[in-house]
């Protein structure tokens, strides 16, 4: 099963065409057998003519002429006629079902006594033994052999050329419908192969164009049906966009006052710090919110260099006070959206400044298998693989010592999704030594059919 095409077009056509040859083959075969059966019938009577116009020629001539006379029959038509000698050699015909058909119309003829040969002493061809003087049937076989002959017509009369004008007409024919064929199998599964792009579009966030309504009706249905579920999924992106930023808006102006009034009326320095932390911490979650719900909506770059945002965002984290080391590879220049790759980058950095603290690697390099690779690692405490696809959702945070910072858990969603974005993946995974790789795995230069999820 592995070796049988994937695509719906490939198989379909496969099937079509297995259909047709197979149909094609039936034919030529039925014609073949039903060829076979009238040409045996046309030899037989051949044959029986021949025999009989023999015999008489032979009773009505002279004697002394029909040594000539036979001559004339070998010389004009190939036909020779021997005498039926007891100390020939004879080799039965085949078994096939051209010779019995001829033998038995020949024997119902001629007589139960007619004997048949392929070969006779050496020579081969059609031999038919006749008497001169017809046997009474109840004769036995093998009575007054003396007046019994051999007659041998050449065995090309049985042979038949091949139909090779059929067989042309046949793969000219088969050619025409197998392209038809595609032809229709190309119209019916291109709608599916659109609904599949705009399906992968739709799925990285995107927001893929109308498909076209046109095609059979289940086909116009199915396209009606998902550009109806697009623009439903569009309307409600917005409109949760614009209440998650409505309310953050609404948040931000009494937490600015708050911020205010704490700087102005707590005079104990220690509970002013804490409560100016909480308000920080209360405006990093509504950053985060609004991030969350902004989506993407940038072009795409399709000359991005993935190692200049990362340089760009190594400068930002260190002027943020985070420990961190870079290690640049080698990666040719893919199609980015730049701006969601470089917030991708920072909330990796920032999510392990938080729940891991110390030094913090940055790599860039190209994977064995072409695709490019940006991972942040540290040494914290790491997560249980069992955890790391659950952590990728929104609102998600585990209880342990990861999860001692502020947050909505909504830095690891915003990474997925841009991952998304770009046909790849986010992949959280145990560093060996301690601590946990986050590792943002994007297609290569030539970006496959199907995104990965």
């Amino acid at each position: 099963m592995n070796r049988l095409p994937r695509t719906l077009l490939a198989r379909t056509f496969l099937l079509i065409s297995l259909l047709l040859s197979i149909a094609v083959a039936s034919w030529l075969g039925l014609f073949a057998l039903s060829e076979k059966l009238p040409r045996a019938q046309q030899l037989a009577q051949l044959v029986v003519s021949v025999v009989n116009l023999t015999r008489a020629a032979l009773v009505a001539a002279e004697p002394s002429r029909r040594h000539a006379l036979l001559r004339e029959m070998d010389e004009r038509e190939g036909v020779r006629v021997l005498p039926v000698e007891a100390t020939d050699r004879v080799e039965p015909p085949s078994d096939s079902r051209f010779q019995t058909r001829m033998r038995s119309i020949v024997t119902a003829s001629l007589g139960a006594d007619t004997r048949f040969a392929s070969v006779v002493n050496g020579q081969r061809g059609i031999w038919v033994s006749f008497h001169l003087d017809p046997l009474p049937s109840a004769a036995p076989t093998g009575a007054n052999t003396e007046d019994e002959f051999w007659l041998m017509l050449p065995g090309s009369r049985a042979e038949h050329d091949f139909p090779w004008h059929w067989v042309i007409w046949a793969v000219l024919v088969l050619g025409l419908a197998l392209a038809v064929a595609w032809l229709i199998v190309s119209r019916v599964t291109e709608p599916l192969r659109a609904l599949a792009r705009a399906a992968r579009e739709l799925g990285r966030g995107q927001r893929p164009a109308a498909l076209p309504e046109r095609g059979s009706l289940e086909l116009q249905q199915l396209a009606e049906a998902f550009n109806r579920m697009s623009e439903d999924l569009h309307r409600i992106d917005a409109e949760r966009a614009e209440t998650l930023a409505g309310i953050s808006h609404d948040l931000r102006t009494p937490l600015a006052r708050l911020r205010l009034d704490t700087e102005l009326s707590v005079s104990d320095s220690v509970a002013r710090a804490a409560m100016s932390a909480d308000i920080e911490q209360m405006d990093t979650v509504i950053a985060q919110f609004l991030e969350f719900a902004r989506g993407e909506s940038e072009a795409l770059q399709h000359d991005g260099e993935i190692n200049m945002l990362a340089v760009e965002a190594a400068a930002r984290a260190r002027r943020a006070g985070i420990s961190l080391a870079y290690f640049p590879g080698e990666l040719p220049p893919g199609p980015l959206y730049p701006h969601a790759l470089s917030r991708a980058i920072d909330n990796l950095l920032d999510n392990a400044r938080k729940y891991a603290g110390g030094e913090i690697e940055l790599h860039t390099r190209l994977d064995r298998t072409g695709e490019r690779l940006i991972e942040v690692m540290d040494r914290g405490p790491g997560i249980p693989e069992s955890e790391s696809e659950r952590l990728k959702r929104p609102f998600t945070r585990m209880e342990n010592a990861r999860s001692n910072a502020g947050g909505a858990g909504l830095g690891l969603a915003i990474v997925e999704r841009i991952a998304h974005l770009h046909g790849g993946q986010l992949e959280l995974r145990a560093r060996p030594g301690g601590g946990l790789i986050a590792c943002l795995r994007l297609p290569g230069v030539t970006p496959p059919d199907t995104a990965r999820r």
